[in-house]
C-alpha cells in the first residue's frame, strides 16, 4: 500500500491525499513534522534532505514535492482525465500548477504566517500589507481566469489543477482579513461550490483549517 509521511494538517499533504482519493488509490498516512516524528531525523532526512512534508513510498519507490507527487500518481493511474496526456492540454494543467507553487504561495506566505501562525518571526505591519496586497492580486487573477473558463482551472472539466487551487482557495477564504480588505471574487466563490459537490474537498479541503 502507498505510504503518505505528513501531517494531515499541511496543505500540501491534504493535496496528496485529495488525489488520493479522486484516483482511488489506497493510502497508509503515518504523522511526521510540527509535533509528530521529526523531519530532521536520519531516517526521514533518507527521503528528503529538504526535512519537508509530503513524502510518498509506493513499492520503494520514494517522491517528494507534493505538486510532483500529483501529477505521478495521475500518471501512474492512467487518469489522463486529470493530467492530460496531450502535450498541450498536460501543460496548461501544469502551468496552473506551477503558478500555484511559485507566484500564489510567495504571494501569501509572510500575511498568513502573521495572521493565521501568529509567526513572532512575521510581525513586520507593512510587509504583512503587501504579502496581502500580493495575495488579492493573484486571487483576481485565478477570478479572471474562472470567468473565463467558466468552471474550472483550465476549463470545463475538473483536472489536478484544481487540487492544489481548491486547497489555496480554501486557505485564502480562511485567513483572517480587516474589513473591506478582501476583494469580491464572484467567480472563485462560485468555483468554491462546485468543488463541494466533490467528497474529496469535503474531506481534505473544506472542514481543515487553513
Amino acid at each position: 500500500m502507498l505510504r503518505v509521511l505528513g501531517r494531515k494538517s499541511s496543505i500540501n499533504v491534504r493535496k496528496v491525499l485529495w488525489a488520493c482519493d479522486e484516483i482511488g488509490v489506497p493510502f497508509a498516512r503515518e504523522d511526521w513534522g510540527l509535533g509528530f516524528q521529526p523531519t530532521r531525523s536520519p531516517e526521514y532526512l533518507a527521503l528528503n534532505p529538504n526535512a519537508l512534508v509530503p513524502v510518498i513510498v509506493d513499492d520503494g519507490f520514494v517522491l517528494w514535492e507534493s505538486n510532483t507527487i500529483c501529477r505521478y500518481l495521475a500518471a501512474r493511474h492512467g487518469r489522463s482525465d486529470l493530467l492530460p496526456a496531450d502535450a498541450r492540454e498536460r501543460a496548461r494543467v501544469e502551468q496552473w500548477m506551477d503558478w500555484q507553487a511559485g507566484e500564489l504561495n510567495n504571494a501569501w506566505r509572510y500575511a498568513f504566517m502573521a495572521l493565521v501562525r501568529n509567526s513572532p518571526a512575521h510581525t513586520d505591519t507593512a510587509a504583512i500589507g503587501a504579502s496581502r496586497e500580493a495575495w488579492s492580486r493573484h486571487m483576481q487573477i485565478l477570478d479572471d481566469q474562472l470567468s473565463h473558463t467558466g468552471a474550472y482551472a483550465t476549463g470545463p472539466s475538473f483536472t489536478l489543477a484544481d487540487i492544489v487551487l481548491g486547497l489555496a482557495v480554501h486557505r485564502w477564504s480562511m485567513t483572517p482579513f480587516d474589513a473591506g480588505e478582501r476583494p469580491e471574487l464572484p467567480a472563485v466563490a462560485a468555483y468554491v461550490e462546485r468543488l463541494r459537490a466533490r467528497p474529496a474537498f469535503l474531506q481534505h479541503a473544506a472542514n481543515e483549517t487553513p
